[in-house]
């Protein structure tokens, strides 16, 4: 039996305080224990006065989170860290097996199906990359990036509204003492003057980094691939399967596992195929994403009043804070037409793989029509991971209108084929509008108009041309 007190009252030795410190401090941390000793303050003497000497585990918890905001660096505005250990938290909460042999192959079978029954419906040759099968913690390390860049915008502008409104409740002096109650005066001497505005930036980025995690680690126990968010996360071409998620997918349909996991294959291949071959869709896309967040304005009113009684030192009150809404109600004209181009994008890229898959799968799929009609609405509910991203970044990433644009390319193909329906994707000019959303039947009556309306700009212009070329050569204007 032990005689050390400090085991029998549950409190750590001097040794570990020690240890605790020497971890806040870093490189500051002799020096940091000698004033410390200096002004009365041992280890020991700290564990009794800290107000958790019942309670180490508390205190360490409060000096680890100390030490983050004291060590944080950078000016990122989401804290990628704290964003990954949250979405590889969330992202196995329940339940992330090791895939199986089997399980890999069946993934990377039904992937290569795709590409050969995909080559029967669209011009677009395959994506090229790598077929394999991810584990949910895996979709999360591989995406997790894209998910970052796409809140950065908005988080910059939350961080500065952070910094305006949480400024006031830091203590006279902008100091940390006395933020953090029990620990005493001088304890953060060794970790030189804190800037209070930087801080609380520290503070949006790390809450933020929590909000993106808690939203790509719920997404990874929904999603099927890497592509079926509409938006590409991926920089490279691949396409991937979650099998677990498959299975999850499957159980509560009356549909053979493998004809489900051959229509999701086919679903991510289209995706591949069309963020790999319209090089300038991907960079469309997250531009249209980044002009609509850079606009987003931050209710000034509602942030305050939602962060008065907050502890400004816990992130998690923060966070659940910062879940409701922060953003103005009233958008910009820009701001509405922006969002109204990307809701009309977004909708045309699941459209275009709607009708394009549903043409590979009938000749191969009994349940086609089935599964198509399930994935459209599971794609126009949502689900909470999109609500959070919503909440997050004040955009909803739900194409409303994908059956309209659906019907819009089956009306394509069936006039003029499918090499001049995906011939569409070779510009952004190209795009169809909302007008064609709304009328797919009118969609050639309006190109022709267009197609006119340029040929009589061309024809004068060339005219004009002609009148300045026979001007140099001495004969006199027309008219």
């Amino acid at each position: 039996m032990s005689s050390d007190p400090s085991a029998s009252s549950g409190a750590p030795d001097p040794s570990q305080w020690e240890e605790m410190l020497r971890s806040l401090f870093g490189a500051d941390s002799e020096e940091a224990l000698r004033e410390l000793r200096a002004r009365g303050f041992d280890p020991q003497a700290l564990a009794a006065g800290s107000g958790f000497q019942n309670d180490p585990q508390m205190l360490q918890q409060v000096l680890d989170q100390v030490k983050r905001l004291l060590s944080a660096s950078g000016g990122d505005p989401v804290n990628a860290d704290v964003a990954h250990d949250v979405a590889r938290q969330v992202a196995v909460a329940e339940g992330d097996p090791v895939l199986t042999a089997k399980q890999v192959r069946e993934a990377t079978d039904a992937l290569s199906v795709a590409d050969l029954w995909l080559d029967a419906a669209t011009e677009l040759p395959p994506s090229g990359g790598t077929r394999t099968a991810w584990s949910r913690s895996e979709w999360v390390e591989q995406t997790l990036p894209a998910w970052n860049a796409l809140a950065a915008p908005v988080a910059a502008s939350v961080a500065d509204a952070l910094a305006a409104v949480l400024r006031d409740q830091l203590p006279e002096g902008g100091g940390l003492e006395g933020m953090v109650p029990g620990l005493p005066p001088g304890l953060l001497g060794g970790a030189g003057p804190i800037d209070p505005t930087q801080m609380m930036r520290q503070l949006g980025s790390a809450v933020f980094g929590m909000q993106i995690g808690t939203a790509a680690g719920t997404l990874s126990r929904e999603v099927h691939g890497a592509t079926d968010i509409g938006v590409p996360l991926l920089t490279g071409p691949a396409t991937v399967l979650l099998p677990t998620n498959v299975a999850a997918f499957t159980k509560d349909l009356d549909v053979p596992a493998e004809e489900v996991r051959h229509f999701l294959a086919l679903r991510e291949a289209a995706h591949a195929r069309l963020f790999t071959h319209v090089t300038w869709l991907r960079g469309h896309l997250l531009g249209l994403v980044e002009a609509y967040a850079r606009g987003i304005t931050i209710d000034m009113d509602a942030l305050e009043s939602s962060l008065r009684d907050v502890d400004p030192t816990d992130p998690e009150a923060l966070r659940g804070a910062l879940s409701g809404g922060v953003f103005g109600l009233h958008s910009t004209p820009e701001q509405e037409a922006t969002l109204l181009r990307l809701e009309t994008v977004l909708a045309l890229v699941e459209g275009w793989v709607d009708e394009v898959v549903a043409r590979a799968a009938l000749p191969h799929l009994p349940h086609t029509v089935a599964l198509r009609e399930m994935i459209r609405r599971r794609r126009a509910a949502g689900g909470p991971a999109e609500q959070t991203f919503a909440s997050l970044v004040g955009l909803e990433l739900r194409p409303r209108r994908s059956r309209d644009a659906a019907t819009l390319w089956s009306t394509i193909d069936g006039q003029v084929g499918s090499a001049a329906r995906d011939a569409v994707w070779d510009h952004p000019d190209l795009l169809p509008s909302t007008l064609d959303l709304d009328d797919p039947a009118g969609y050639f009556t309006r190109r022709d108009e267009v197609s006119e309306e340029q040929s009589d700009v061309d024809r004068a212009l060339a005219e004009l041309f002609k009148d300045g070329d026979d001007a140099q050569d001495g004969e006199a204007p027309k008219g």
